[in-house]
């Protein structure tokens, strides 16, 4: 079959059903219902031939003219099995954020009880003067925030003998000073080492950054609440005019401009603390365990919301709060769980955000990781390399940034399913060898 020169492609083809007028120019002009159908039987298309005269190789396939053609010509029930699976697709792929964002959402505690209250005014009236004569930091690097208007104080919870993971954050993201011309500040928070070497790397690089807060004790997996509240107290004490303060794991990528631009729109200006919410976490009873709890220590059965401690907000009312709270709670459970009980007997309600990764890593992608907060256990040469295509200034448009997000969450269970399977592997392994 072949076309005349000046006739039109689509005039080879007219609706099944309805009405068509051919114009001056020779196209036609459809009235009625859509259902397309060939005006011609196209049996007398030779092989590798297509409606367009153009001859094609049959193992290289449809040609865009006939792929259009194939897909006006599916049926109603057709096109309602397809729209269904992309739905589908996206309820799975999306709905476990928003139901985490409806069943995470704590109710608002009451501030009736008398403790609670006690607490949030003596908080008010905190005097941090005497704090200052506290000699509980072998180095505090006070003056890089005394009386300076912060307002993001990043804190990133590192080891002492990781000099060079420190090194590759002040590069990357901790390298941010300022968004949108609001301050941000980014230090780092460690025990004592062990070896007096490590300890005279750390004098010589906190004199060439300024940037240290090392407590008095030695830096071990036990004693992690303990920099947590050495953190909290720090911060009230040398850094009250940080409007925020974003505690962090050093594995951590941070996407400082979209964090900052989300606390900028927040209209709640006290009780902000926001992070991954835990809900109904239960307490380690096992007694080789490290992270043991014993239920003289905490008798209760679940602990109470909190935010996951890999990263977290929290305003400065919020550090003043859990500083006075702080006195009353046993410091044998979790940091971030410390964090949370101390909130709780404030009366402060934890606030659930998905764009906090928790102890998740998220696959890459450009936009996707310019709107995400956190993402974990970021390889060194990965943070460089993202960190680099990320602040070359482009914009993302909302239909990158959504084509991006389900991408990321795409790539990130796939490498979850890989990990479940190695996993298993292994452990089949171990079980056989044994």
């Amino acid at each position: 079959m072949q076309l005349q020169h000046d006739q039109p492609l689509g005039s080879a083809f007219l609706p099944h059903a309805g009405k068509g007028e051919a114009t001056a120019s020779g196209h036609w002009a459809v009235t009625g219902s859509c259902r397309p159908r060939y005006k011609r039987c196209p049996k007398s298309l030779g092989q590798g031939e297509t409606a367009s005269g153009v001859d094609t190789d049959p193992a290289a396939g449809r040609t865009p003219t006939t792929m259009q053609l194939t897909l006006c010509r599916l049926r109603t029930h057709q096109w309602c099995f397809i729209l269904f699976n992309v739905l589908l697709f996206h309820v799975l792929l999306f709905g476990a954020d928003l139901l985490e964002e409806y069943f995470l959402r704590s109710l608002p505690l009451s501030y009736t009880d008398a403790k609670t209250l006690e607490i949030r005014e003596r908080a008010r009236q905190l005097d941090t003067e005497p704090l200052k004569a506290n000699h509980s930091y072998t180095i505090s690097s006070a003056a890089t925030c005394s009386d300076q208007e912060i307002f993001l104080l990043i804190l990133v919870f590192s080891s002492p003998e990781n000099r060079t993971r420190r090194n590759v954050i002040r590069q990357t993201w901790g390298n941010v000073t300022a968004t949108r011309g609001y301050a941000v500040l980014t230090l780092f928070a460690l025990g004592k080492p062990a070896s007096v070497t490590t300890q005279l790397e750390i004098n010589e690089e906190s004199q060439e950054h300024s940037d240290i807060i090392e407590g008095s004790f030695i830096d071990s997996p036990e004693t992690q609440t303990q920099k947590m509240l050495m953190s909290v107290e720090w911060t009230v004490t040398f850094c009250s005019h940080a409007q925020y303060i974003l505690k962090a794991d050093e594995d951590m990528f941070v996407g400082v401009p979209s964090l900052a631009e989300y606390l900028l729109s927040l209209t709640q200006l006290e009780d902000i603390y926001i992070g991954r919410v835990i809900h109904q976490g239960v307490p380690d009873r096992d007694p080789e365990s490290p992270g043991f709890v014993p239920i003289h220590q905490y008798p209760e059965e679940l602990y109470p919301d909190y935010c996951d401690g890999s990263a977290f907000i929290m305003s400065q009312d919020v550090a003043r709060k859990v500083f006075v709270a702080s006195k009353e709670v046993a410091g044998s459970v979790p940091p971030d769980v410390f964090v949370g009980i101390c909130a709780k007997k404030a009366g402060i309600t934890p606030i659930h955000s998905s764009r906090f990764s928790g102890e998740k890593h998220i696959s890459y992608n450009r936009c996707c990781y310019k709107f995400i907060f956190t993402s974990s256990n970021m390889e060194e040469d990965e943070l460089f390399k993202d960190w680099k295509e990320i602040s070359d200034g482009k914009d993302c448009s909302l239909l990158e940034t959504y084509y991006s997000l389900v991408s990321c969450k795409v790539l990130t269970y796939i490498d979850k399913f890989k990990q479940f399977n190695l996993d298993g592997i292994k452990n089949e392994v171990l079980h056989f060898v044994n």
